[in-house]
């Protein structure tokens, strides 16, 4: 038990932020007040377990899957008290994980390759490509965790 304290607070912050943005992308895309406490509960979800999973030593990406599986089973048990909008819940809640910081690396190291005399252009270039792949990647695995659970629990006799 002692041994999972220090992960605690990292655990409660990551949950915590992923929640204010999922609300945040609820204003933002016009979800009703009844609404936006289930994208903050789903946000908060959804990087709290993709936190998990990268502190097990997971990918980003592998993570992102369990995290939007997780979420959208979550949101989609809610379909009752959410009705059609538990989709676009789940997706609020999972937008928070795209990972924005290797998207401006990857255009920022596309935009130095063009530069007149491009230093280490080779280099830059690889580098860029790396970060622009895990950003394809990331976001397909939250498009198939979003997808794969609300397909499977559409039909009501599955």
């Amino acid at each position: 038990m002692e041994s999972l304290l220090p992960f605690v607070p990292h655990l409660a912050h990551q949950a915590l932020f992923g929640a204010l943005a999922a609300a945040g992308f609820g204003v933002l895309f016009n979800f009703g007040l009844k609404a936006l406490p289930w994208c903050a509960a789903a946000g908060a979800l959804a990087l709290a377990v993709r936190t998990i999973g990268q502190d097990l030593a997971w990918s980003l990406e592998g993570a992102t899957f369990a995290a939007a599986i997780v979420t959208s089973c979550s949101v989609s048990a809610l379909r009752r008290a959410l009705g059609p909008a538990c989709n676009a819940v789940a997706l609020a809640g999972c937008i928070p994980m795209v990972p924005g910081a290797f998207f401006g690396q990857a255009l920022l190291g596309f935009f130095a390759v063009t530069a007149p005399h491009p230093a280490d252009a080779v280099e830059t270039f690889v580098m860029a490509s790396e970060h622009i792949i895990r950003v394809i990647f990331t976001l397909g695995a939250i498009g198939a965790g979003l997808v794969i659970p609300a397909q499977l629990l559409k039909n009501q006799d599955f």
